[in-house]
C-alpha cells in the first residue's frame, strides 16, 4: 500500500488544528475498559446501568462502526503509537522476538512524548501492558496496576514506576476505584501547579476483564437480573440496539459449538459441574448451572457499574476545574467481550461467594455472546464480535454534535492522530535524524462534523492466525491459519450471517491479495531497526 499519499493528508490534517472555540488546546481524557462488550453500556443497547457514560453519549457522539486489535496489549499499543501493532512489534511477527514480550522499535515513540513539546502534561493511571515503564515514555505521573490476577489485593503495583507493597485482602481497596483516585489526585495537582497548561490523562481500567470480582453491595445490585438467561436477554438487547440505529440490521445466531479459545480444562474440572464452556441454549442448562451463569453475569454487570460510578468521579473532578467544556474525552473497549475460562491468581474455592477475592471466573461464551451483541465470536477471534468497540466522544467547546451517531468505521491506530491534531501537531516523522514510518491511522477529526467524512483504503488485522480485512463495506475474514477467507458485505450483513466467498471468488482475491500486500509491508517495518537500535 503506498502511504505517501496519507501522509500528505495526515500533514494538511495536522497543519490545521480543531482547537477549542476559544482558540485553547483541548485537555485529553481517554478512556479505555478492559474485555467491554460492543453492547455492554446503556447508550449502546445494555442492560448495565452506565449513567455516566449515557451522558458523555448524549452531550456527544456515539460511533457505531469503531474497531480495535481483538487483544489487549496490541490495542494498547496501537492507541499509543498510532501504528498496527506488528508494526512495533506488540504482536506476532515471524523470525523476531514479538508479541506481548515484544519490544518496540526506538523509532516507536509513545503518545505522551509527542503531546510534550505542545505544552501538555501526561498521567497513566491503571492498566498499562505496554513495553517499557511510563515514565521513561513521556509520563509525568503513573499508577501501573501490573497484577491482573486480583480485583482486591494486588501484588504488582507502582507508583511513578516504583513499586508499591501488595494490598492486604481487608484493606478495602478495589482496582477501579484505585484507579479513579489517582487520576483525581492528578488532576487536583495538575489545577494547583500547572492549570494554564494542558493535561492529557490516560484512565486505563482493568474492568470487566476477569477474574469476576466486585464489592458485593455492587454484584446485590443485579442479583436477579439475569434470570432469563443469554438467548432471550440477547434478544432484548439486539431490540433496543435496533431502535438507536446501532449495530446493522441482523442478529447473528449464537455459534454453540464456539468455546473459549484456549482450552484449559483442568480449569474447567477447578471450576466444578455448574460451569459451562459452550453457549448452550439457556434451556439446556439445570437450575444450579443457570444459577452459577446468572451470578456469574452480575459480577460482571457490577464490575462495569462501578467502573462507570468512577468515571463519574473522575469527571465530577474536571467539572471542580473548571475543565469540562475544553476537555475531550474518549471512551473505548480494547477488545470484545471475552469467552476465555481459566483459574490463575489466587485459585478459586468453590465454596466461597462467587465474586470475591476467593474466587477466580470468567464470564464465558454464553454471556459473551450477549455482551458482544448482535456480533459472531469472542475477544482474540478478528469477527465482529472480537473487535467491535464502542466509541464515545464528547467535547463541548470543540464538538457542536450532541447526541448524534457517526458510521464511519475508524480504528484505535486514529486516536493518536486525532489527539495530536487537536492538540496543534504532528505524529513524529524523524527520530534521531532518521524516517521513520508513516503512520496508518487517520484523523477523526473531520467526523465530529456532521457531514464529515475520512478517505481509507482498509483497515487490517492479525492476531493468533486470525485476520481480516475491512475495505469500504467488503470484509474478508478467516479464523485460525488454516481458515478459508469468509466474505461479507457488511453494509447490509454488519454481523457476517452470509459468506459471499462463493459467489464472489474474484473479490475475496482481490482482498486477499490487499491483505498479504499490507502484511508483508508491517512485517518488514517491524524489523527495520532504527540507527540507534
Amino acid at each position: 500500500m503506498n502511504r505517501t499519499p496519507l501522509l500528505s493528508l495526515l500533514c494538511v490534517c495536522f497543519l490545521a488544528p480543531a482547537l477549542s472555540a476559544a482558540g485553547r488546546k483541548p485537555n485529553i481524557l481517554l478512556i479505555v475498559a478492559d474485555d467491554m462488550g460492543y453492547s455492554d453500556a446503556g447508550c449502546y443497547g445494555g442492560d448495565i446501568a452506565t449513567p455516566n457514560l449515557d451522558s458523555l453519549a448524549k452531550d456527544g457522539l456515539r460511533f457505531t462502526q469503531f474497531y480495535n486489535t481483538a487483544r489487549c496489549w496490541p490495542s494498547r499499543a496501537a492507541i499509543l503509537t498510532g501504528y498496527y501493532a506488528q508494526e512495533v512489534r506488540r504482536d506476532t511477527v515471524p523470525g523476531i522476538q514479538s508479541g506481548s514480550q515484544g519490544k518496540r522499535p526506538q523509532w516507536a515513540r509513545l503518545l505522551p512524548e509527542m503531546l510534550k513539546p505542545l505544552g501538555y502534561r501526561s498521567y497513566h493511571s491503571g492498566k498499562w501492558h505496554v513495553d517499557g515503564l511510563p515514565m521513561q515514555n513521556g509520563f509525568d505521573h503513573s499508577y501501573s496496576l501490573n497484577d491482573h490476577d486480583r480485583h482486591f489485593a494486588p501484588r504488582q503495583h507502582t507508583e511513578d514506576d516504583l513499586p508499591l507493597p501488595p494490598v492486604t485482602a481487608d484493606s478495602g481497596y478495589y482496582t477501579s476505584t484505585a484507579i479513579a483516585d489517582h487520576a483525581i489526585k492528578c488532576l487536583r495537582e495538575h489545577s494547583q501547579k500547572y492549570s494554564a497548561e494542558p493535561f492529557f490523562e490516560f484512565l486505563a481500567f482493568t474492568a470487566p476483564h476477569f477474574p469476576l470480582q466486585a464489592p458485593l453491595e455492587d454484584i446485590a445490585r443485579y442479583k436477579e437480573k439475569y434470570l432469563r438467561g443469554w438467548d432471550a436477554m440477547r434478544e432484548e438487547r439486539w431490540q433496543r440496539m435496533h431502535s438507536m440505529g446501532i449495530g446493522g440490521s441482523t442478529l447473528s445466531p449464537i455459534e454453540r459449538e464456539v468455546g473459549p479459545p484456549y482450552p484449559f480444562p483442568a480449569a474447567l474440572k477447578k471450576l466444578g459441574p455448574n460451569e459451562v464452556n459452550r453457549p448452550l441454549p439457556w434451556t439446556d442448562l439445570n437450575a444450579a448451572q443457570r444459577e452459577l451463569q446468572c451470578e456469574k453475569m452480575a459480577i460482571h454487570a457490577a464490575m462495569v457499574d462501578r467502573m462507570d460510578r468512577e468515571i463519574g468521579r473522575v469527571l465530577a473532578e474536571i467539572q471542580t476545574m473548571g475543565a469540562t467544556e475544553n476537555t475531550l474525552v474518549f471512551f473505548l473497549s480494547d477488545n470484545g467481550a471475552s469467552a476465555e475460562m481459566m483459574v490463575r491468581g489466587d485459585g478459586h474455592d468453590p465454596t466461597a461467594e462467587c465474586g470475591t477475592g476467593a474466587t477466580f471466573l470468567s464470564l464465558g461464551p454464553g454471556w459473551s455472546s450477549m455482551a458482544n451483541t448482535p456480533f459472531r465470536r469472542h475477544k482474540t477471534w478478528v469477527h465482529e464480535g472480537g473487535i467491535s468497540t464502542p466509541l464515545i466522544v464528547r467535547w463541548p467547546d470543540g464538538i457542536s454534535a450532541r447526541n448524534e451517531l457517526r458510521s464511519t468505521p475508524g480504528h484505535v491506530i486514529d486516536l493518536l492522530p486525532t489527539i495530536v491534531d487537536v492538540a496543534g501537531g504532528k505524529p513524529f516523522e524523524t527520530w534521531k535524524g532518521q524516517p521513520v514510518p508513516p503512520a496508518p491511522g487517520k484523523s477523526l477529526v473531520p467526523l465530529f462534523a456532521k457531514d464529515g467524512t475520512i478517505a481509507r483504503e482498509s483497515i487490517w488485522w492479525l492476531h493468533e492466525g486470525n485476520r481480516a480485512l475491512r475495505a469500504g463495506d467488503w470484509k474478508i475474514v478467516a479464523a485460525g491459519k488454516e481458515s478459508p477467507w469468509e466474505l461479507y458485505d457488511l453494509s447490509s450483513d454488519r454481523s457476517e450471517t452470509k459468506n459471499l466467498a462463493a459467489e464472489n471468488p474474484a473479490k475475496v482475491r482481490e482482498l486477499a491479495a490487499l491483505w498479504t500486500q499490507q502484511t508483508a509491508q508491517y512485517n518488514a517495518e517491524a524489523v527495520t531497526p532504527a540507527a540507534s537500535e
